[in-house]
């Protein structure tokens, strides 16, 4: 199979049940948008080879990936084959995560600079593209039925994101930098 169709040069992408939308459309910018979140994750597993948490983002890489095939399938009309979607088993996992994450985190008693290791660094960018995201997912969901899970998926996971970032740099004895607003 050839790496490219030609089938976009048109600017239009297929849909996973078979429409074509333009590629500036807005759930074509929703799972573009996942796609560059997951790529950031990749970035923060490999600044880090040997760090407690990359099993964990990579379960994750592999989550987005069933985002995005479930944001590029929609569920009106019904496919008529199998797509992987994002279920509560997935937000539960995060939760666990982040409970499991905050165990060794210092209580937050303000708000902290992204930064820190590498890891962490690239873990606060990948929540700050979560957190769009998320909006672009609110925006779509007011006119599309996106199911009861990806909204509340991308939410959670920016708060796992979050959490890890602050583990990240646990894990390498680096203390989070506060906010300091009388600067």
């Amino acid at each position: 199979m050839k790496i490219y169709t030609k089938t976009g040069d048109d600017g239009t992408t297929g849909l996973f049940n078979g429409a074509r939308v333009k590629k500036s459309n807005i759930r074509v910018e929703l799972y573009g948008t996942t796609d560059e979140l997951n790529s950031i994750i990749g970035l923060a597993t490999s600044s880090t080879p040997n760090s407690k948490i990359n099993n964990h983002l990579e379960i994750i890489n592999n989550w987005i990936f069933n985002l995005g095939s479930d944001l590029a399938t929609p569920l009106n009309p019904p496919p008529k084959f199998d797509v992987p979607r994002i279920n509560e088993k997935n937000i539960n996992w995060l939760e666990t995560k982040i409970d499991e994450y905050d165990k060794s985190l210092e209580p937050l008693k303000t708000f902290i600079l992204p930064g820190g290791c590498k890891q962490s660094a690239f873990l606060h960018q990948a929540r700050t593209v979560c957190r769009r995201a998320e909006r672009i997912c609110v925006d779509l969901s007011q006119n599309e039925d996106l199911g009861s899970y990806s909204l509340k998926f991308l939410n959670r996971l920016s708060d796992y994101l979050f959490t890890a970032a602050r583990y990240a740099n646990f894990l390498h004895d680096i203390e989070d930098k506060k906010w300091n607003k009388d600067i």
